[in-house]
């Protein structure tokens, strides 16, 4: 394999009829990116004919790498799979139901010459009742807990320096709090407002249940990091 500059990954699950508008807007934004790239896809067991229409994608391109799991593990086994094989110095995460607009990646790709993660704000949601109103609830909990600043802790489309993802530890449902875990190994964070798009194709995998309660749940284990986290300073070294 030929190294690349960036890596954008973007986990896939039963998305068949996004794939094709997805790789052409993400061509197209990579067009004022003078860098060299790749796009890692994950199909997590998808069971509508995606990984069929990504090898024919491809076929065509050879800057699409595919990994592709035995059965479904989730969001965040797919994020750390495309992350662990990351060929750029720079990599972005990129969802695949079209909602985040991949035009924003070079203006994100621009801060991330001053920081170490770049987080996708989606100032006006184009999101369902329920959606929303999760976020909303979450968000708030969230701050209450952690004191953080971020407007929009979930957003899919992110872009870091390949160090604070390559060796990080991944739990499960942990992704919902990258730049709370990565601010707290010391990396600069940054958010910048992203375009949000309503759905095109296809049916959202969240609702209440796995949005809201599931993420509620393991804010309790990022309040255990916050609070557990070794902040001792030497005073001198005798060695």
């Amino acid at each position: 394999m030929k190294p690349v500059d960036i890596t954008i990954v973007i986990p896939v699950f039963n998305e068949r009829e996004n794939l094709e508008i997805l790789m052409e807007e993400v061509t197209c934004a990579m067009k004022s990116v003078e860098k060299t790239y790749e796009i890692v896809c994950v199909n997590d067991c998808s069971t509508d004919g995606s990984l069929d229409v990504l090898k024919k994608l491809k076929a065509k391109d050879n800057r699409i790498r595919i990994i592709s799991f035995k059965r479904n593990h989730g969001l965040t086994s797919a994020l750390d799979a495309g992350f662990k094989c990351a060929g750029g110095d720079i990599v972005a995460m990129l969802d695949a139901d079209l909602q985040n607009d991949p035009a924003d990646l070079p203006a994100m790709f621009e801060q991330i010459k001053r920081f170490d993660v770049v987080c996708g704000w989606r100032k006006k949601r184009r999101d369902t009742f329920v959606k929303k109103i999760s976020s909303k609830i979450a968000n708030a909990v969230r701050r209450a807990f952690t004191g953080d600043k971020y407007h929009d802790i979930a957003c899919g489309i992110k872009v870091f320096r390949r160090r604070c993802v390559s060796d990080m530890t991944m739990y499960n449902g942990l992704h919902r709090f990258f730049p709370i875990l990565m601010e707290l190994d010391g990396y600069t964070v940054t958010e910048i407002v992203v375009n949000h798009r309503n759905r095109y194709k296809g049916t959202s995998k969240y609702a209440i249940g796995n949005r809201l309660f599931r993420s509620l749940y393991d804010l309790i284990a990022v309040k255990w990091m916050i609070n557990r986290r070794l902040t001792y300073k030497e005073d001198s070294n005798e060695l």
